[in-house]
């Protein structure tokens, strides 16, 4: 009985077979285009517009290059009247605006809208600016405004202090430019009185160069 024998190379070439590297195919590199669009793109193959921080961020220029307006409202005051079938409401706004350089005017709007109201009393504000003295971020001196019951008192501030107001002499010192001053209202609470006499007040202030040249004269 014969048996039948099988070499070295015969039995090792299956082994080597089995253990031959397995080919990867590569890796789709970063240059190759791909059909997702990238980050900053539409899919239509337009820009994204702005972050919504710098949407909400105010812009500081107009597109003429003028320095943009701060506008504020106040106080929004609703009256309503009885019918016969009910009631009708109508609003009246009480807008600042400046554009804190020392230019600073107030209006007053009436509509039956919120909007309406606002965009009257934004409109009559622009229509009756005003340019107030200022030293740096503060006022020149104390000044003593009074405007029917409204009585407002400023005294200038070191840097640092802020904008120590409330209120609608807030709005009326953001508007104009002051960041560090004092005050305190002593009269009526009336949101119409008092930014009037703060306006009041602000016409007063003058710089020492004027009066010196008041002095001269």
């Amino acid at each position: 009985m014969s048996t039948e024998t099988t070499s070295a190379s015969e039995t090792a070439a299956p082994v080597a077979e089995a253990t031959a590297p397995v080919s990867i195919p590569p890796a789709p590199s970063s240059d190759r285009p791909t059909d997702r669009p990238q980050r900053g793109q539409r899919r239509d193959g337009g820009n994204r517009g702005p972050r919504r921080d710098d949407r909400n961020k105010p812009s500081t220029t107009n597109p003429d290059g003028s320095p943009a307006m701060l506008e504020k409202i106040v106080f929004i005051n609703r009256c309503a009247k009885v019918v016969k079938g009910g009631r009708r409401f109508s609003f009246a706004a009480l807008a600042v605006v400046g554009d804190q350089k020392g230019n600073i005017g107030v209006g007053i709007g009436k509509a039956n809208e919120v909007p309406e109201a606002i965009k009257k009393g934004t409109a009559n504000a622009h229509k009756r600016m005003i340019h107030v003295k200022l030293k740096g971020d503060t006022i020149p001196h104390d000044v003593f405004g009074e405007f029917d019951g409204g009585k407002v008192l400023l005294k200038p501030a070191s840097t640092g202090t802020g904008l120590i107001a409330g209120g609608a002499v807030r709005a009326v010192l953001e508007a104009a430019g002051v960041k560090n001053v004092l005050t305190k209202s002593m009269g009526s609470s009336n949101h119409i009185a008092v930014v009037h006499a703060t306006i009041a007040a602000l016409q007063q202030l003058r710089l020492a160069a004027d009066i010196t040249a008041l002095r001269k004269a």
